[in-house]
């Protein structure tokens, strides 16, 4: 007989940062094959070992991704004792459907969402947004603050929302003023939290979080953290993300080392965790980790911090 699960309560995001002094939280993104699905589940135990203070799920621009995101959210609330918060974008939605999906998550017990712009489905590069009900993050955060006043969640506060913050610059947006009006604005609409972007250097979080200080922003911020575990890997992130800088030094490092996977991959998680040491004796209010779905890297920065779970780095 397995062992019975003891499920966590899901809290409020609010009542998360007040119980923990620097959030430990790690992002999943839902398989697309029986196969990943099972490699993930397995891997499952090893993630709650770590005792994170929540987990996201990532959501896709297509409509099969959209309900293996929910899928995987109930899965996680039912079956572990992980504390789920989905992603949700404003691409390719109408309001009807946003409402269906906030009104699914409060009955399922979802207690927080990341409301994110999104990015236009890869096959279809010339998708036209102008027939989508939500043009921009703010309008996502709008409408589920709407939500939250019309009573429908049990917790009478409604979903905690979180936002996507850029420290190196957002593509579409160049004027860092102008960005850090849109990030304030995305604030005062609701946010409770702002998630960063992976970035490679303290330096820039740093200063982008003292930015947001000065331009009044007082939520809590999460840094963004993701080992490169391949030079293949780098160039995927920078694809990905774009604007990502790669310092000079940590280039350096990691092409001294191109002729060995493992040396590659050992510096990428060395790399990460010296990040996460600084950000740690900084106080920072949290750390995301990107996790591809695979623990090996984040249990190492665990043991390379001398931490056996997150507690222990709180």
């Amino acid at each position: 007989m397995s062992p019975q699960i003891v499920l966590c309560r899901l809290m409020h995001i609010a009542d998360i940062f007040q119980r923990d002094t620097t959030t430990i939280s790690f992002e999943f993104f839902p398989p697309r094959t029986d196969e990943a699905w099972e490699a993930l589940y397995n891997r499952i135990s090893d993630f709650e070992s770590l005792r994170p203070s929540f987990v996201s799920v990532t959501y896709g621009a297509g409509g099969s991704t959209r309900q293996h995101t929910h899928d995987l959210v109930v899965r996680l609330h039912n079956k572990t004792t992980l504390d789920p918060i989905p992603h949700l974008t404003c691409i390719g939605h109408s309001s009807s459907e946003i409402d269906e999906i906030l009104n699914r998550y409060a009955e399922a017990g979802m207690s927080n969402i990341l409301a994110l712009h999104g990015d236009p489905p890869q096959d279809m590069i010339e998708y036209d947004r102008a027939q989508d009900a939500f043009r921009y993050a703010i309008d996502l955060v709008q409408f589920i603050r709407s939500f939250n006043e019309s009573g429908r969640h049990a917790d009478p506060r409604g979903f905690g929302i979180g936002v996507a913050g850029f420290p190196e610059g957002h593509p579409l947006t160049p004027n860092r003023l102008t960005q850090m009006d849109h990030l304030k604005a995305k604030v005062e609409a609701g946010a409770d939290y702002v998630c960063t972007q992976m970035f490679f250097d303290n330096n820039e979080f740093y200063d982008w979080a003292e930015r947001c200080e000065l331009a009044g922003i007082t939520v809590p911020l999460v840094a963004g953290i993701m080992p490169i575990m391949s030079i293949a890997g780098m160039k995927r992130m920078s694809e990905l993300a774009a604007g990502t800088r790669f310092p000079a030094k940590l280039l350096r490092g990691i092409y001294r080392r191109q002729d060995d996977l493992d040396a590659v991959r050992q510096f990428g998680i060395h790399w990460a965790t010296e990040q996460c040491r600084d950000l740690l004796d900084r106080k920072v209010s949290g750390i995301h980790f990107y996790t591809l779905n695979r623990s090996d890297a984040t249990k190492q920065i665990y043991k390379a911090l001398g931490a056996k779970d997150s507690a222990a780095l709180r």
